[in-house]
């Protein structure tokens, strides 16, 4: 039986290239769409470019938010 740990024992024995290969065609298979919450998120920035255009809300400066974190 195929196993993680068997997997990534085969996995250390490829060169860093190939183990590049490897973990990028692993994390793409991650990133799938999702329809539902994409249309959500389009959504909520179509809303908050409104409210902008609007005037309910302020941009923010780049400077002002990271001055906030640190």
């Amino acid at each position: 039986m195929i196993t993680t740990d068997s997997i990534f024992k085969e996995a250390l024995t490829l060169s860093p290239s190939e183990m590049a290969q490897l973990i990028d065609k692993l994390i793409s298979t991650l990133d799938r769409s999702d329809k539902e919450l994409d249309e959500l998120w389009e959504r909520e920035a179509e809303d908050r470019i409104d409210a902008y255009d609007q005037g309910k809300i302020k941009a923010i400066s780049l400077e002002n938010v990271l001055r906030k974190y640190r």
